[in-house]
């Protein structure tokens, strides 16, 4: 059954049709927008107890329906409205290629829930969570190169339906066959770091939350970008590597294995503390914290001065945090015993004299100036 066309009302013949056709067609778009507006803001309330992730779906698929709606509206507005047959034909052509971004953007929307869906299942404030930083690394990196292709293929298509730039496109469709990701274009760093996150993918000599030491700075691995990665320091600082980095240059990967750490710290002493009461002092208190995991403390005299001892400390917690923790806190304890139990065992620097040596240097000084005279 053929869909009726709208036509010029009598009382508005004054209107050019092309005019009434056009505004048609914007009334119908703004009626659309009003009411994809009410329908979001009524599911919002009405999922507003049902988790964030519940409305994090809301959020996600707001702008993609949003652009369906007026897509079909558009459509439907092309059969009904009056317009000339030249801005007919110009406005089929935008509804193709809307048509085609709203193909890729459905296709993102849904990898990037599907993603969300299966990286709820893990959580990284888990006691030992190598195995959810692995997935979740994963899946992150996987998705961002699989977004690149998606964006690629739907601009291929798209220039495509335009006579003048078809090559264009139809190039950037052989390239990505070739190659997978854009190849032949001028960005070879930004590309080269995009191959380099599907690498770390399948290899993983990082994961999200992995203790790193890059170029001689501490961090945490916060983020992995599709062409870079972000190390967020002890002093809340953020250090931008690219991803090539860790391909190509060596680092040190504390959590590479597992997520569980040592904290392991020295100090000086004097000769005079008993190392095995300060070995029992240590050992307790690290089981009264509840950031040991009671895998490991060890209290060792690593060596041995002309006044002090060095005595090292390893003592193990689940994570880095944990550790970092734990270390500070049996320092703490470790200063605040020995200035209770052992005040004279400290080390210091500078000269100390006893009662008699004082009185003698006193004595020493006075006599002084005689000698000077007699000679």
């Amino acid at each position: 059954m053929p869909t009726p066309t709208v036509t010029v009302p009598a009382a508005l013949s004054f209107i050019p049709t092309w005019m009434f056709g056009v505004f048609t067609i914007a009334a119908t778009l703004a009626v659309t927008l009003a009411f994809h507006e009410v329908v979001v803001r009524t599911l919002r309330k009405g999922l507003a107890h049902r988790g964030d992730f519940a409305r994090s779906l809301v959020v996600r698929t707001r702008s993609p329906s949003r652009f369906a709606l007026l897509v079909a509206a558009l459509s439907w507005s092309l059969k009904v409205a009056p317009v000339p047959p030249g801005l007919e034909r110009t406005l089929q052509h935008v509804l193709l290629i809307a048509i085609i971004v709203l193909i890729g953007w459905a296709v993102l929307t849904a990898v990037d829930i599907g993603t969300a869906l299966y990286m709820r299942r893990f959580k990284l404030d888990a006691t030992n969570n190598l195995h959810a930083r692995k997935l979740i690394t994963q899946t992150r990196l996987l998705r961002r190169a699989l977004n690149a292709v998606v964006i690629l293929v739907t601009l291929a298509l798209a220039l495509m339906t335009i006579p003048g730039v078809k090559q264009v496109g139809v190039s950037l469709l052989a390239a990505g066959g070739a190659a997978g990701i854009i190849v032949g274009l001028a960005l070879q760093p930004v590309l080269s770091n995009l191959m380099a996150g599907v690498q770390i993918a399948f290899t993983q000599p990082i994961r999200i939350d992995d203790a790193v030491v890059v170029q001689k700075e501490f961090g945490h691995v916060e983020e992995i970008g599709s062409t870079y990665v972000v190390i967020r320091l002890p002093d809340e600082r953020r250090m931008i590597v690219p991803l090539k980095f860790f391909l190509e240059q060596p680092f040190e990967n504390w959590t590479r294995e597992s997520s569980d750490l040592t904290a392991d710290f020295s100090m000086l002493v004097d000769q005079r503390v008993p190392v095995d009461r300060l070995r029992a002092h240590i050992e307790a208190a690290a089981k009264e914290s509840p950031l040991w995991d009671g895998r490991l403390a060890k209290v060792l005299v690593n060596d041995i001065r002309e006044r002090s001892l060095e005595v090292r400390c390893r003592l193990s917690a689940a994570s880095s945090a944990d550790a970092g923790e734990l270390r500070s806190l049996i320092r703490e304890k470790t200063l605040a015993w020995l200035q209770a139990e052992f005040p004279a065992s400290l080390p210091r620097n500078g000269v100390e004299f006893s009662a008699d040596e004082s009185q003698r240097a006193e004595l020493g000084s006075r006599t002084a100036p005689s000698d000077q005279r007699v000679q």
